[in-house]
């Protein structure tokens, strides 16, 4: 695994920011704590209250998605291993994250990929000891059917590399980026059957810190909105010929279920 690899995954960072030519580069600290969080999506415009009403913001400083009313789907490198776990606060149903309506729930419970090493496997679920069932839930991509064309991102992480909280959530989109096109961007650092990339060429609109864990997403032939990646990491946050690297949600599908069925969820 490459040390950019460990450096930029998208997880809010504790700013010890320098400045390295015309970028700025924060210095890798996986958020544990509200203190840390850099909650947005760079080039990202305002989301309507409802618009997405499965985003969840989690406390450590990842975003994620309410895969049932008792489970949030995230990335592995957002939480510390599988276990019992009281220490995660969800807040769900706003766009303001200091909104009087939201919905906060403690955790009680985190199941890790068991194949997480820091390299692929990159998800994550939190059960939530309380359901919620007011809100509705996203589904995951079981096939590649929808592993291509334009998908949506959503999230509270840094509006520019290195960038402060956020209260609000952004919403962009961007497009599929081919396996080989992303292999040759990052010199060979991709796992292609594991990994979805997606951002433009000349860059300017990416996930970014604080975003890791949330859902990358589009439409279904039903036209019902479908999670077909996991925010992961990528070099710097909207650098051209950088794109965003996802979880492949299709290719763990089955694992995420089976595990989902195993926490009663």
């Amino acid at each position: 695994m490459a040390p950019w690899r460990r450096f930029l995954r998208r997880t809010a960072v504790a700013l010890a920011a320098v400045t390295v030519g015309s970028f700025v580069v924060a210095a890798p600290a996986v958020a544990q704590s509200e203190a840390d969080v850099t909650p947005q999506v760079v080039g990202g415009t305002p989301a309507a209250q409802g618009e997405f009403p499965w985003m969840v913001r989690l406390s450590m400083g990842c975003g994620g998605s309410l895969y049932s009313p008792n489970l949030v789907l995230t990335a592995a490198h957002c939480v510390g291993r599988t276990g019992s776990n009281t220490s995660i606060t969800a807040t769900l149903g706003v766009v303001d994250l200091q909104s009087s309506s939201r919905i906060t729930v403690r955790s009680n419970y985190v199941y890790r990929a068991p194949g997480y090493n820091g390299s692929g496997d990159d998800w994550a679920l939190i059960r939530l000891a309380t359901p919620v069932t007011t809100l509705p839930t996203l589904k995951i991509a079981n096939t590649t059917a929808y592993d291509n064309g334009m998908f949506t991102v959503a999230g509270w992480g840094a509006a520019r590399e290195g960038g402060a909280q956020q209260r609000y959530l952004l919403k962009a989109q961007v497009p599929f980026v081919d396996d080989a096109t992303c292999q040759s961007n990052y010199g060979g650092d991709i796992i292609p059957a594991e990994e979805i990339c997606a951002g433009y060429a000349s860059g300017g609109t990416d996930t970014c810190q604080g975003d890791s864990g949330g859902p990358m997403f589009r439409r279904d032939a039903a036209n019902a909105w479908i999670q077909v990646g996991i925010v992961s990491w990528g070099n710097g946050c909207a650098r051209p010929n950088y794109p965003g690297v996802y979880t492949q949600v299709s290719y763990f599908a089955s694992a995420i279920a089976s595990a989902a069925a195993s926490l009663g969820g």
